[in-house]
């Protein structure tokens, strides 16, 4: 164990998230360092797996990521099951109105699975991770995420046994996506 003490924060940027440097003594088996380290503040977030037991499918989304294009994703788009940041909601609420938002349907029944930090190296997220039935009638609106938001997303109905061989041609490389389908394909939500 350590004991831990903040000496300095410094915002190095506020224009998307907040980026910051810290500064911080280590007290770890009788030594003490000082060390920095630079933290991404964007906030709390939350997922979903949409699936589907009668039909054997799931519900994931195509959008581009930037980051990803300029290391090395030649389109820069991903398949990626629904997820959003938190910002004032608790995480149920959240995923309910990110699911209707990108995916057009409604769920009124989540299951939270776990959580997790994504990248702690560098990123203050946690995210929350759930999965949800969905049915045809849930279908409310065309999804596709919202203008006001910049969102471009392509909605997907894929066959479980698609999107789960998509993880070995890399087809599906994003961290979440792949956590929510071995998940199902661990819990037996789809057989």
């Amino acid at each position: 164990m350590s004991d831990i003490k903040i000496l300095e924060t410094k915002v190095l940027s506020d224009n998307w998230y907040v980026l910051k440097k810290i500064t911080y003594e280590i007290s770890q088996k009788g030594t003490t360092q000082v060390q920095n380290r630079e933290a991404y503040d964007r906030g709390n977030g939350a997922t979903i797996l949409l699936y589907n037991k009668e039909k054997k499918t799931v519900i994931l989304t195509r959008q581009f990521r930037m980051p990803t294009f300029i290391n090395g994703n030649e389109t820069g788009y991903l398949i990626e099951a629904c997820a959003g940041l938190l910002d004032a909601d608790n995480p149920e609420d959240c995923i309910r109105r990110e699911t209707e938002e990108e995916t057009g349907f409604k769920v009124s029944h989540v299951e939270k699975i776990f959580e997790a930090y994504m990248s702690p190296g560098s990123v203050t997220e946690i995210l929350y991770f759930f999965v949800a039935e969905y049915t045809r009638d849930m279908k409310v609106n065309d999804g596709g995420g919202l203008a006001e938001e910049s969102e471009h997303i392509e909605v997907m109905e894929l066959p479980f046994s698609e999107a789960l061989a998509m993880i070995k041609t890399r087809e599906i490389m994003d961290a979440k996506t792949i956590m929510l389908l071995q998940y199902a394909a661990l819990n037996g939500l789809i057989e």
